[in-house]
């Protein structure tokens, strides 16, 4: 095929103009889908709710590639999913769709052959079919279970061919869908941090477990315990703490680096006498109120306490303030958060 001709010079707008056209032809038709939501909506988040088995989500063309990224935007957000090629169907791939799951069919049209084809297996499987059409008197809107309106008032297309209000349209009512199910189910950041642990989003999702030192690692030391083999613990653990606990294994306390200066340098806390720290205790020099953490907090948490006290460590503790472990400022360099 030739290259198209270049438009003559006089027929010819900006750039910057074309571009804004699109963009408020886009805009435009993002803004009319809440203008019509109504129960349908409802309902439609009802039934992807009440799913035992898996969102399968069907659609040929570009609104197959919109269609692929909704199943990966429930997948990461809580709910199962699955892209479902309509084409592949017949060939053996309608075997994914079983009892329990939820069909959300993408059709412009609501007239895609094959689509349609599927609706007799859908049917009689018994599995709920949500349609995003723009016919809402189709062929695919009339086997619906739920039909969600995201008709367009013209594409962006200077054409009028090409999908592109259209496909914006289906995301952005397919993303709303997504987003009011994972309110719905009460996902939580913990919980999206489970399924992205790669890259900088799962460094900044990761939790507090993920990374602290635990069991053995943990420089622990009782408040009766001398401050020459306070010293040895803390060099050995390498944390640059010494974790105090008491007869019941609850944090009574930490002593620090910086605090083994300061008592060099003369400053013993609580008025004790510093001219000789080494027959000091741990429970003499320790501060006994310490920031500390839980486990399922995020690592971006943590960090934010280690910077805004100025410390590099923290306890991570359990609702009975048993030290369950340490994270240090560095296993958060190591990490891409920082």
């Amino acid at each position: 095929m030739s290259a198209p001709s270049p438009r003559p010079e006089s027929d010819r707008r900006p750039v910057l103009d074309e571009a804004r056209e699109v963009l408020e032809v886009e805009a435009r038709a993002i803004l009319a889908l809440g203008e019509r939501l109504d129960s349908s909506f409802e309902r439609a988040v009802d039934l992807l709710a009440a799913c035992q088995g898996r969102i399968v989500t069907t659609g040929m063309g570009k609104s197959g590639i919109i269609a692929r990224k909704l199943a990966a935007t429930f997948a990461s957000t809580g709910s199962p999913a699955l892209f479902l090629h309509p084409a592949e169907a017949a060939h053996g791939d309608l075997g994914n769709v079983v009892e329990g799951d939820v069909v959300v069919a993408l059709s412009h049209s609501g007239e895609t052959g094959e689509i349609a084809r599927l609706v007799e297996i859908i049917k009689r499987l018994g599995v709920p079919l949500v349609v995003l059409t723009g016919g809402r008197t189709s062929t695919l809107a009339g086997h619906a279970d739920v039909v969600l309106d995201v008709a367009v008032e013209a594409e962006a297309c200077p054409l009028g061919l090409a999908p592109t209000a259209s496909t914006t349209a289906a995301l952005a009512m397919g993303d709303a869908l997504a987003m009011s199910l994972l309110r719905r189910k009460g996902f939580r950041p913990e919980d999206f941090a489970a399924v992205h642990p790669g890259g900088r989003l799962g460094a900044r999702l990761r939790l507090v477990s993920d990374v602290m030192h635990t069991g053995n690692a943990i420089p622990r030391v009782a408040p009766d315990v001398l401050l020459p083999e306070v010293v040895s613990v803390m060099s050995n653990g390498r944390l640059g703490i010494a974790v105090v606990v008491d007869a019941e294994e609850k944090l009574a306390g930490v002593l620090t680096d910086g605090d083994l200066r300061r008592l060099l340098q003369g400053q013993a806390p609580g008025g004790n006498d510093a001219s000789d720290i080494l027959s000091l205790a741990a429970g003499d020099c320790m501060t006994r109120q310490p920031r500390t953490i839980g486990p399922r907090a995020l690592a971006s948490e943590a960090l934010r306490l280690l910077e805004e006290h100025r410390i590099t460590s923290l306890v991570v503790t359990d609702a009975q303030r048993r030290p369950l472990g340490v994270v240090h400022l560095h296993d958060l360099w190591r990490t891409e958060l920082i």
